[in-house]
């Protein structure tokens, strides 16, 4: 063999081997996530992925969504996240108008295009879907009808027998009170709220005092009322025929330090194995045909108009808060 020719072959050697370095690269280190998702959620999905990815290290910083996207929004000029997740429609808006995001669209989802951004720069991985707690036995005691829309809300004989979160300090309350403002205005708010036993603080209390019977109807999030069901309350859920709704999903930070691997992470969470491990937790998946209901039979809200949450909350406030 002559010396050229063996050189030639340690060179093409040294090559392969320099190649499967850089491609081992992206697959190692780790990935920095910032989300809002509670703590079953994340801890599963990260369980999942560093399962799959055993050479990535999954470091998260957790907050709430206000708090979560304001620091993606501060840093965005020296970015600390490769990712973005866990946080509602209204967030991933608010991140992408402020240049947080860059494109990124998930390899091989089968999540439908309904919940993607039409400019690609975030994807949909479950929708929380809006729903009554109604206590049964309460229900009876009053001699009132179950109430099957929106619109039996406003009866008379619901008078002081409603909770719900404030818009100004959940999540929850904002998406119920402002698709109930898109779909009948002001009007059927003020209506709303001569019926109003308490305006709380937590998406989830409203559920937990219709289970307890110190309401009579909660307006909540889906699992919330699953779970008063599941602890044996007298809870019945109503999912009216139109349903508030908030999409969850993420997106790839711009200039991220380790874009390769939030890819990663991403194309993770929209496939249909992340869909599976997210179906006892939510409303229904991005990906069809998993979670606690059939989006197909249900018809969600979509806004007629753009929220400006910040606008809204502070005329809601001027109206209803004392």
């Amino acid at each position: 063999m002559s010396t050229i020719f063996r050189t030639g072959v340690r060179s093409l050697a040294l090559f392969a081997v320099l190649l499967l370095g850089l491609s081992n690269l992206a697959l190692a280190g780790e990935v920095v996530v910032y989300t809002a998702a509670n703590n079953e959620i994340h801890n599963t999905m990260v369980k999942a992925f560093e399962a799959k990815y055993p050479d990535i290290k999954v470091k998260a910083v957790n907050m709430s969504t206000g708090p979560i996207t304001e620091k993606a929004i501060s840093e965005a000029a020296n970015p600390q996240a490769d990712v973005v997740y866990g946080v509602n429609d209204i967030a991933l808006e608010q991140l992408k108008k402020a240049g947080v995001f860059e494109p990124y669209m998930p390899k091989n989802t089968k999540i439908p295009t309904s919940f993607m951004d039409s400019d690609g720069f975030y994807v949909g991985h479950f929708a929380t879907l809006m729903a009554m707690a109604v206590n049964t036995k309460r229900l009876k005691e009053e001699g009132l009808d179950m109430p099957v829309c929106w619109e039996d809300l406003i009866k008379p004989g619901f008078r002081g027998h409603i909770t719900i979160a404030a818009p100004t300090k959940s999540g929850t309350g904002l998406s119920i009170m402002s698709t109930l403002y898109d779909m009948f205005g002001w009007n059927f708010i003020d209506n709303l709220h001569q019926n109003i036993f308490q305006y709380n603080s937590s998406g989830s209390e409203a559920g937990r005092q219709a289970g307890s019977g110190e309401t009579i109807v909660g307006l909540t999030y889906d699992t919330a009322v699953i779970s008063q069901v599941k602890a044996g309350m007298p809870v019945e859920m109503v999912m009216p025929p139109v349903v508030p709704n908030v999409i969850e999903g993420g997106g790839l930070v711009a200039k991220a330090p380790h874009p390769d691997n939030g890819k990663l992470f991403l194309d993770f969470m929209a496939s249909e194995e992340a869909a599976k491990l997210l179906a006892p937790y939510v409303g229904t998946t991005a990906v069809p045909g998993y979670g606690n209901f059939d989006l197909a039979k249900l018809s969600l809200w979509v806004m007629r108009r753009p929220l400006d949450a910040d606008a809204f909350k502070r005329e809601w406030a001027g109206k209803y808060e004392k």
